[in-house]
């Protein structure tokens, strides 16, 4: 037998958007952090030498 997921109400659907709006911030700024982490560390060793 083939199970159809549930229907969604209006109110989870805008709750799912919230949480996936959120999810790409969180992992936009995180990337960002990632990248200024390795530029400080790339000017870092520039500077040793």
């Amino acid at each position: 037998m083939e199970q159809k997921p549930p229907q969604k109400r209006p109110a989870e659907s805008g709750r799912d958007d919230r949480l996936k709006a959120a999810l790409k911030a969180n992992l936009a700024r995180r990337k960002a952090q990632a990248r200024a982490r390795t530029a400080r560390e790339t000017q870092d060793d520039k500077d040793k030498d």
